[in-house]
């Protein structure tokens, strides 16, 4: 009988045995392949030159689920994932019969269920498939799954996949995701504490979320961390104080760092899932923030923009277009770094720079600063006064107008919008319009970006560079050199000494500061040895704003900013050799003082082709009559062919026909009407109020 009943168990469990084969044959069939296509949709992410993350976008199905691999994340969590969920991960074939043999000992020991059957492979095939059936069949198809994967992917593969596909409540899929959704932070240093929260969450997402419901969370963490020291993952001290951190009581929402640039970056590249960038996170996010608290002090309404850029490698480390990406009451929305806005003074250094190429002028040529008409364009300072004979090096430092004006007319406004196109800023000018002077004084559009370009270049000694925002993107320097070593050092050594903020060190960064016309964009740009940083202040919707300054509102805001960057200043680099450093009778005669003409012009003396023009007094301007200094007022003239005559109410003057000046020995009051005759007869003429 014996013999007879063990015959027919082996009978039985024979034939169980082919039907549970045949079951697992026609499931298999059934089920098909695993649907690792559906693994691969994820966020879109802009990352920083770290990897780490800037931004990030929903997937088509409304899920947070951003890029991981093992390596991002802590090791002490991968020990406690293991420890907890499958100590023979490594091991087993996808369905681990150890594991079961484990949870019935240990029932037996504790009378509970300590941990659960599953391997994390079958949790990842239960995500693949996206199925939780809890009954016998829907176990059977998670093993079958599971060997399915075990076949086709390396364990780093499987591990991988539930890094990214783990549910930790809500739309929260992936242990990143999780990390910045629970901590704020990437899941590459946590706590034992963290670390347990975040192997408790993917047993129960939707009753432990911390979040809403924080005392289930907690226990769930708790049990993780006594079993993670239990099984020597973590010391009991450890444990203690573990047991002691608090649960996070709200989610937050994943970094929206360098909005504008993530924006238009994913419109650039809507089929990339991963794009990289030059960016330091850490520097945008303090950049952002400076941004915000500096214009909450300034009023309502006022936005601003910062652009950091290591100029030793044309990198972009920080991108901030608005004081606020969200703030709709600044119109937080518009990328204020690439807004074309009216650079102000801010072209002044280019004007000079050339100016020192060119062989016009020397930081200590006396230049004057009088009311001067060019044509019919009569420029002012920005204070409306004149400071009369000053230096190259006194005319840049101040701002003043009239001379950087002067300069430019030599040179040709022509001349400064073509270097700025070499160097591939496009400045932007009216409908129809040509280069005129007035781009002296801001007369063109700009961007920030634009303006970092050029403050880099002449922070390299005048080298051009590509300015990029993208890793992939060459480095090379661009073949143009808007101007020589020397020149760009003159400019350095004048910026450098410019008058700091308040409570700021002077000589450490060399900037300029500038306003457009009507009170609507302040800006200040510099540069130490390595960055150069670009700061603009103003409403983006164009709006005035009375009192706005580049010296009162964009100039502390770029200190502020280079602290922020780095906590000391990179030098400067040496003068280079050629560099002049005379004043007075010590530099060349034809740099002792600036004779406002271009060489062709001087060549061409005898047939001037430049038209005639009185440049002082300009036409309605008032004049005293009866000077302190009983000096005469001096008549100037531009332009035309020698010799001049010189005209009072239709009077002539006596005057030197050789010269282009004359003296008015003012005898009354009232208006007065001032001619000037060339030699071809061409004339020019101005009306002025003599009081």
């Amino acid at each position: 009988m014996l013999r007879l009943a063990l015959k027919n168990a082996g009978i039985a469990a024979c034939v169980a045995t082919l039907a549970l084969i045949g079951i697992v044959a026609i499931e298999t069939v059934r089920l098909g392949p695993p649907p690792l296509a559906d693994t691969e949709a994820q966020s879109v992410t802009v990352v920083d030159r770290r990897d780490q993350l800037l931004r990030a976008y929903l997937t088509a199905d409304g899920k947070w689920r951003l890029p991981v691999k093992a390596a991002d994340v802590d090791p002490l969590y991968l020990a406690m994932l293991f420890a907890f969920e499958d100590r023979r991960f490594r091991a087993h074939a996808g369905v681990d019969p150890v594991s079961y043999l484990r949870i019935a000992g240990e029932i037996a020991r504790n009378r509970r269920l300590v941990s659960g059957g599953s391997t994390l492979t079958m949790q990842v095939a239960r995500l693949v498939d996206g199925r939780h059936e809890r009954n016998a069949r829907g176990k059977l198809r998670q093993m079958i799954r599971a060997v399915q994967l075990e076949r086709r992917l390396s364990k780093d593969d499987i591990l991988a996949l539930y890094l990214k596909l783990a549910p930790f409540g809500g739309n929260i899929e992936g242990v990143r995701a999780a990390s910045f959704a629970y901590f704020g932070k990437e899941p590459s240093r946590l706590s034992h504490a963290e670390a347990a929260l975040l192997v408790a969450i993917p047993q129960s997402p939707s009753a432990r979320r911390p979040d809403r419901t924080p005392v289930a969370a907690k226990v769930a963490r708790d049990r993780v961390l006594r079993v993670a020291t239990t099984r020597g993952v973590m010391t009991p001290a450890e444990l203690e104080r573990a047991l002691r951190e608090p649960v996070p009581l709200e989610r937050r929402s994943p970094p929206q760092l360098a909005a504008h640039l993530a924006d238009d970056e994913v419109r650039a590249n809507p089929t990339r899932l991963v794009h990289t960038t030059t960016l330091d996170a850490r520097m945008q996010a303090w950049l952002e923030a400076l941004a915000r608290d500096h214009v909450k002090a300034l009023g309502a309404g006022l936005s601003a923009a910062i652009v950091v850029v290591d100029h030793t490698t044309g990198e972009v480390r920080a991108d901030v277009g608005s004081a606020g990406f969200l703030d709709a009451s600044r119109h937080g929305a518009v990328d204020m770094a690439r807004a074309v806005r009216s650079p102000g003074s801010t072209l002044k250094p280019l004007i000079y720079g050339l100016g020192f190429d060119q062989g016009l002028i020397h930081p200590e040529t006396l230049i004057e600063d009088r009311p001067t008409r060019f044509g019919s364009y009569v420029p002012k300072n920005f204070d409306h006064d004149w400071h009369g004979t000053v230096t190259i090096r006194e005319a840049l430092a101040k701002s003043l107008n009239i001379p950087a004006v002067a300069v430019l007319d030599a040179l040709g406004p022509v001349k400064l919008h073509g270097r700025l196109s070499a160097l591939g800023i496009e400045p932007q000018l009216p409908k129809d319009a040509q280069p005129s002077l007035a781009m002296a004084l801001g007369g063109v559009g700009m961007t920030a970006h634009d303006l970092a370009a050029l403050y880099a270049t002449i922070a390299r000694g005048g080298a051009g560079i590509r300015i990029v925002h993208r890793r992939a993107e060459p480095r090379a320097p661009h073949e143009v050199r808007l101007m020589s070593d020397v020149a760009a050092f003159y400019l350095r050594d004048i910026l450098k000494n410019a008058p700091p903020p308040t409570n700021a060190r002077a000589g450490e960064i060399a900037y300029k500061t500038g306003t457009s016309y009507g009170y609507r964009d302040a800006w200040s740009a510099g540069f130490d040895g390595r960055h150069t940083i670009v700061a603009w202040v103003g409403r983006p919707d164009g709006v005035p704003v009375p009192g706005l300054s580049g010296r009162a509102f964009a100039a502390p805001l770029l200190f502020d900013a280079f602290h922020r960057v780095a906590d000391r200043r990179t030098p400067f680099a040496a003068a280079p050799a050629g560099a002049m450093r005379g004043t007075g009778d010590a530099l060349p005669p034809t740099l002792r003082r600036f004779n406002g003409q271009r060489d062709d012009m001087i060549a061409a003396e005898g047939s001037r082709a430049r038209a005639l023009m009185i440049a002082f007094p300009p036409d309605r301007s008032e004049l005293d009559a009866d000077p302190g200094d009983g000096e005469p007022i001096t008549l100037k003239a531009e332009g035309g062919q020698l010799p001049l005559t010189w005209f009072i109410d239709g009077r002539p003057l006596d005057s030197d026909p050789a010269s282009r000046e004359a003296s008015l020995d003012t005898v009354g009051r009232g208006f007065a009407k001032v001619s000037v005759m060339d030699a071809a007869g061409r004339t020019d003429r101005v009306t002025v109020r003599l009081k």
